[in-house]
């Protein structure tokens, strides 16, 4: 009985998920220069979703992503530039938020994966063809 209204309580959870809140004023809206909703668009099809993770921001549809839009449109229209955004927006969010994370040490391994596997794989594909010659 408890699991049965633990599970009732638990499945209206995701509808509470949305906060309700109008979006933010340049979430859904372009900025009145056409040169800075270009940088801004380039710039937010740079950085990933936070909540979608596949998805750029300008692509996303989730809240978060619509915030992260508004935020940068509003930091080009004061004059910030593009790489002090993104620079702001991976100190705080972390290299995540960047399709294009800097190689270090930690990632060396993400980086070295493919090109180890192509060369493991030309090697077995190497061996298999010199067995069938012989």
């Amino acid at each position: 009985m408890r699991l049965l209204l633990a599970f009732a309580l638990l499945v209206p959870a995701p509808l509470f998920a949305q906060s309700g809140l109008p979006p933010a004023e340049y979430a859904y809206r372009q900025l009145p220069d056409p040169r800075q909703e270009r940088e801004a668009k380039a710039l937010m099809e740079t950085l990933r979703c936070l909540v979608c993770q596949g998805q750029s921001i300008a692509d996303s549809d989730a809240e978060m992503a619509g915030d992260m839009r508004a935020l940068v449109r509003q930091r080009i229209a004061g004059g910030e530039r593009p790489e002090d955004i993104r620079r702001w927006l991976i100190q705080r969010y972390g290299n995540w938020v960047s399709y294009d994370p800097p190689i270090e040490p930690v990632t060396w391994p993400l980086w070295a994966a493919p090109i180890l596997l192509l060369a493991l794989g030309a090697w077995l594909a190497r061996g298999r063809f010199r067995r069938r010659r012989q």
